[in-house]
């Protein structure tokens, strides 16, 4: 199993409405992010900075490759985008970190 880390950028205001929207993830986009091997994945929020963190468990990075190309995550991508920062091609700006450290 593999754990990655990674930070997106919310608009200042959105929080709530981010909060909602991921309350009332769509089922086909749920099992989606199962079917590809994600596990244990949570969302916290710097409040301050509007600053997403996320982080997640999965059973091989190399299977979140083809997520882009899959439509219910363009139309996730489309439904977020007017709360959140993105690419041209509608992602969500993510910054990958490295663990430096892990406590099991």
């Amino acid at each position: 199993m593999q754990r990655l880390a990674f930070t997106m950028q919310l608009h200042p205001g959105q929080a709530q409405e981010y909060k909602r929207r991921h309350d009332a993830l769509w089922p086909d986009l749920l099992q989606l992010l199962k079917d590809t091997g994600i596990e244990d994945y949570s969302i916290f929020l710097d409040e301050k900075t509007h600053t997403l963190f996320g982080v997640l468990k999965v059973r091989d990075a190399a299977n979140l490759v083809p997520l882009p190309d899959q439509p219910v995550m363009r139309r996730w991508w489309q439904h977020m985008k007017d709360i959140m920062d993105t690419n041209p091609d509608g992602s969500p700006v993510q910054v990958s970190l490295t663990e430096v450290f892990h406590l099991d």
